[in-house]
């Protein structure tokens, strides 16, 4: 490589620029998560308080929880870390298709996990009667575990649009109204998608029998999974080649930054998930 090549070189870890070193963005983002580690520190914390000294006659957690499903949302959740990892090292190398599927695996991670939760949230407010309200249980549970998953929500509109941007053409004057429309197909398709397979599990679960279940499934649900289907081909057109974008390497530390941010939010599930679940079976 020649001096010259070698200089034009990006560092997506340091931008000599600043006066840190470190990019702007990616600062801004640190600071961000310190504080919202600070946040989720005291919710954890007092979840811990109060389960030290649960008050007379509350409900017990190991009847109320289902460590299964959760281990199962817990590992999809550190899935889509994996892949989260794998959009950033493929837009640093320049990989736009690699990145686009790799973010679209990490939102349907993530959509996988809020579909869990919403289920599990579901199951303890009508089957075992927690409600936020009734128990100091439910108070603390689902302050905690409501606000990182209204985080991780966040993560997935985020992802969204920025797979969305990446399909922006260079130097194209009017991009704005076909981007909007391409992500507001793309999050209906998401939110219906959920839709359809939280149904098929309400109906496997319902019936007795697995034709029964699809008969009851395919009923209920069969215009959403029609909607959704005609999303995914509008999603397929949105997503053809029309040219040079101008999403590439040098918008590394845009996904780095998104990356930040999601491995937290896993980091933190983990730490909930022992503390919350876990501990309760110690």
């Amino acid at each position: 490589m020649s001096a010259h090549a070698a200089t034009l070189t990006i560092d997506h870890h340091h931008d000599p620029t600043t006066s840190t070193g470190i990019p702007n963005k990616k600062l801004l983002m640190w600071a961000f998560l310190a504080s919202d580690c600070m946040f989720f520190g005291a919710l954890i914390s007092t979840h811990l308080i109060y389960r030290l000294h649960p008050p007379a006659g509350g409900l017990d957690p190991k009847v109320v929880f289902s460590p299964e499903l959760t281990s199962f949302s817990t590992f999809i959740l550190l899935m889509s870390s994996l892949m989260m990892a794998l959009a950033v090292t493929a837009i640093q190398k320049g990989n736009l298709k690699s990145c686009r599927w790799s973010l679209l695996a990490t939102i349907y991670f993530g959509l996988i996990f809020l579909g869990c939760q919403v289920y599990e949230f579901n199951h303890f407010v009508f089957e075992k009667k927690m409600t936020l309200s009734n128990s100091l249980l439910g108070t603390t549970f689902y302050t905690l575990t409501g606000t990182h998953g209204t985080h991780v929500a966040i993560g997935v509109l985020w992802l969204g649009l920025m797979y969305v941007r990446s399909f922006k053409i260079a130097e194209q004057p009017s991009w704005l109204p076909r981007q909007l429309l391409h992500a507001v197909t793309l999050l209906a398709t998401l939110v219906l998608s959920l839709k359809v397979t939280l149904g098929l599990v309400h109906a496997l679960q319902g019936e007795s029998t697995f034709g029964g279940a699809m008969g009851h499934f395919f009923g209920a649900e069969f215009l959403f999974l029609a909607l959704a289907l005609i999303g995914y081909g509008a999603l397929f057109w949105f997503a053809r080649p029309r040219g040079p974008v101008q999403f590439t390497e040098v918008n590394a530390i845009d996904v780095e930054s998104m990356g930040l941010y999601w491995h937290f939010v896993d980091i933190v599930w983990i730490v909930i998930f022992t503390a919350v679940y876990l501990l309760e079976y110690i």
